[in-house]
C-alpha cells in the first residue's frame, strides 16, 4: 500500500511568493479554446512533458473547483495527488497538491493563465514549491534544471495546442 505525505495548502500568495516559483509565458496561434483543451484532456500532460509518465483524473466531467486528479513523474519515481480550488472557465485553473507518495515537499502548486490577444493566446504556467529542509538544497542546485523543464512544459503545451487547433495528432 502507498504511502502518502500531505502537504500544506497552498494559495495564491504561494503562487506569487514562493522562493522555488517558475513562470513561463509563451504566446500561441489559436484560440484559447484550443489551449485550454490542450490542458483538460485525459492524456495532456502525459502528450506534452517526457517528465511526467501518468495522469489520472479522479473527479467525475465536468471539472471545476475541487476537481482532483494523480499525477505521477518519471516512470512512478513519484505521484501527486492533485486538487483545483480555481476553474475559471477556458480562462484559469489551479491547483495544490494535497500529498506526495514521496516525502521533501510542503506546499506545492500550479496556475494556467489563458488571456486571448490579438491572432491567439497568451498563456502563463507558475510552477511554486516550498521543499522541506532536506529537498531545499537539491531545489536550489537544480534551480537551471527546472529552468530549463518548466520552459519545455510551456513549449511542449503550445505545440499541443496548436496541433489540436488543426486536427492533428499530438
Amino acid at each position: 500500500m502507498t504511502r502518502w505525505y500531505p502537504l500544506a495548502e497552498s494559495d495564491d500568495d504561494f503562487l506569487c511568493y514562493a522562493e522555488f516559483r517558475f513562470a513561463r509565458t509563451v504566446e500561441v496561434p489559436v484560440a484559447a479554446e484550443h489551449v485550454w483543451a490542450a490542458f483538460s484532456a485525459d492524456d495532456a500532460l502525459v502528450s506534452f512533458s517526457r517528465s511526467i509518465t501518468a495522469a489520472e483524473w479522479t473527479s467525475p466531467r465536468p471539472f471545476g473547483v475541487g476537481t482532483t486528479r494523480t499525477v505521477t513523474v518519471g516512470h512512478g519515481a513519484a505521484s501527486l495527488r492533485e486538487r483545483f480550488y480555481r476553474w475559471d472557465g477556458e480562462s484559469r485553473m489551479t491547483f495544490t497538491v494535497d500529498a506526495a507518495n514521496r516525502p521533501g515537499l510542503r506546499r506545492f502548486a500550479e496556475d494556467v493563465a489563458l488571456e486571448p490577444i490579438a491572432g491567439g493566446t497568451r498563456f502563463t504556467w507558475t510552477f511554486a514549491v516550498e521543499p522541506g529542509p532536506g529537498l531545499a538544497p537539491l531545489l536550489a542546485a537544480s534551480r537551471p534544471l527546472l529552468l530549463k523543464a518548466t520552459r519545455g512544459f510551456a513549449e511542449g503545451a503550445a505545440r499541443r495546442a496548436e496541433s489540436g487547433a488543426r486536427g492533428g495528432a499530438r
